[in-house]
């Protein structure tokens, strides 16, 4: 993607089975908006257990609807974001866009329960309204990135990762206290997921010319020790643009989720956006 500047946008995403999986649960989402003026990106981690026996369904679901919500919000930021007076009402916008994310979930998955109750009843047996969605039950990560701002939103574990250069220390914006663990996560088929929905702003200069930002399933995360191995990650994927370039890396992606997802027995799924020649 090119914007007003004269910093390229490269995509990068992949998605691996975890080990002894039957399916990958989870789901990505890219795409250009405003005629590659922004960027937006989700992924999401159906919880998998015998209990959300459909959130393969409930994962690609939230990606799809999280686009449909943000896309009109994402053109809007492009039209505004040359005006820094305008930044802080599209911060509040950007807040204000957790309930109908979640809405729009609840919906997609309320018309399909409607029609295919997950308890075997017959269609049009259980009142829509009140139908239990936890088989659904799925994490969401997403952000829209153009040349001056930056916004994410976070339901659920995994991570939202930024990274000024390859030397720089990254950051985890929407990092938790405590961190969440298996079907101990917040999920959008809780009553009110948008109660817990995260959400952050920031404008990009301080991320300086050449940044990394990175969103990926707890199948990565949960592959290493510590948040200090899963932070060298993603610094040595910044070093590894920096010095081999995105067609190297976007070979060698599959291969560096393989092992993950090897390691932590999870589906593994990263999108991210790199500012590169």
């Amino acid at each position: 993607m090119t914007g007003s500047g004269p910093t390229a946008w490269h995509v990068l995403r992949g998605s691996v089975r975890g080990l002894n999986k039957k399916f990958n649960q989870d789901s990505l989402y890219t795409a250009s908006v405003a005629d590659g003026a922004a960027l937006v990106l989700s992924v999401a981690d159906g919880h998998g257990s015998a209990a959300h026996f459909r959130s393969n369904m409930g994962s690609r679901w939230a990606v799809r609807e999280f686009a449909d919500c943000v896309t009109p919000f994402a053109r809007t930021v492009v039209d505004r974001q040359e005006d820094p007076t305008t930044w802080l009402a599209l911060f509040a916008a950007a807040r204000a866009l957790a309930g109908p994310i979640c809405h729009r979930w609840r919906e997609r998955a309320l018309l399909y329960e409607a029609g295919h109750p997950a308890n075997g009843a017959a269609a049009g047996e259980r009142n829509p309204t009140r139908a239990d969605l936890i088989p659904y039950g799925t994490t969401l990560l997403g952000l829209v990135v153009t040349q001056q701002l930056l916004f994410c939103w976070q339901v659920g574990d995994g991570d939202i990762t930024t990274s000024a250069d390859a030397g720089a220390p990254p950051r985890r914006p929407l990092a938790t206290a405590e961190e969440e663990y298996g079907d101990d996560t917040d999920s959008l088929c809780e009553p009110e997921p948008w109660v817990k929905m995260r959400v952050h702003c920031q404008p990009m200069a301080p991320l300086g010319p050449r940044p990394l930002l990175i969103a990926n399933t707890d199948g990565l995360s949960k592959s290493f020790e510590d948040e200090r191995g899963y932070l060298k990650f993603a610094t040595d994927v910044h070093s590894a643009l920096e010095r081999q370039g995105i067609d190297k890396v976007r070979l060698l992606l599959e291969g560096w989720l393989t092992r993950a997802a090897g390691k932590s027995g999870d589906d593994t799924t990263l999108v991210g956006v790199y500012a590169g020649e």
